[in-house]
């Protein structure tokens, strides 16, 4: 069982602090308080965690045949404002 403060979760799993505070507060994370030097500490217990919430990195939808027609539409575009940029350079 690992336990992690709520700024190393944060920092581990890239949200805001906030945020952690508020899945603690919202039982979403399994949490355990201990006093230190006089002081209660949070710590979250990650062994009890499900899969599914440690991950929060954005899935990729895009596949290499849409990448490759938005690039495509770029770079249609890129050259319709050079046209207009050359136009408007001859008009002064």
């Amino acid at each position: 069982m690992q336990k992690l403060t709520i700024k190393q979760y944060a920092t581990k799993y890239k949200l805001s602090i906030y945020n952690v505070i508020k899945m603690t507060k919202s039982g979403e994370l399994n949490i355990e308080t201990v006093e230190e030097n006089g002081k209660e500490k949070v710590y979250i217990l990650l062994e009890d965690l499900p899969k599914q919430k440690l991950k929060k990195e954005p899935k990729q939808e895009k596949s290499y045949k849409n990448l490759q027609e938005e690039n495509d539409l770029l770079k249609e575009e890129i050259k319709r404002l050079k046209k207009a940029l050359k136009l408007c350079k001859q008009k002064d």
